[in-house]
C-alpha cells in the first residue's frame, strides 16, 4: 500500500500529468510535491521554472496547488536547490516516500541533450519504485 508519494514539478505537461496521476491513482496517499531550483542552470537562463510567483512561491507550485484542489486534496510544497535528479532523490530520502510519480521530460531541445533526462536519472538511480507518466 501506498503511503506517501513524492512528485517532482516543473513548468511542464508532463509534470502536470503526473500529479494528476498521482492524485487520481492514489487517492489515500500523502502527496508531496518538490520544485527544484538548479542554482548553476539558472545562472545561466535557466528561465521561468526559477522565477517567483507574486506571493514568492515558483508557479509550478502553485499550478501544482491549483491541480489539488481541483482533485479535493490537500498537498505538501518544497523548494529543494541542486542538480534536479540529486535533489529529488535526496527530497525521496528525506520524507521517507514509498515512491516517486514524475513526468517522462521536463527539459527539450539543447537543454536535454546536454543534461539528460531527469526522470532517466531518478529511475536509474532510486532505491524506490518510480512511475515515469508520459
Amino acid at each position: 500500500m501506498t503511503r506517501h508519494l513524492l512528485v517532482p514539478m516543473d513548468d511542464s505537461e508532463p509534470a502536470r500529468g503526473a500529479l494528476k496521476y498521482a492524485l487520481s491513482t492514489f487517492p489515500d496517499a500523502e502527496v508531496t510535491v518538490v520544485h527544484a531550483v538548479d542554482d548553476l542552470e539558472a545562472g545561466y537562463g535557466g528561465g521561468p521554472t526559477t522565477d517567483a510567483a507574486s506571493d514568492g512561491e515558483p508557479p509550478a507550485l502553485a499550478v501544482a496547488r491549483s491541480i489539488a484542489d481541483e482533485y479535493g486534496r490537500s498537498i505538501e510544497t518544497a523548494v529543494v536547490r541542486g542538480t534536479p535528479a540529486a535533489a529529488i532523490l535526496e527530497s525521496a530520502a528525506d520524507a521517507d516516500v514509498d515512491g516517486i510519480v514524475m513526468g517522462s521530460q521536463g527539459r527539450s531541445g539543447v537543454s536535454r541533450m546536454l543534461l539528460g533526462s531527469v526522470a532517466e536519472a531518478v529511475a536509474r538511480q532510486s532505491s524506490i519504485p518510480v512511475t515515469i507518466v508520459p
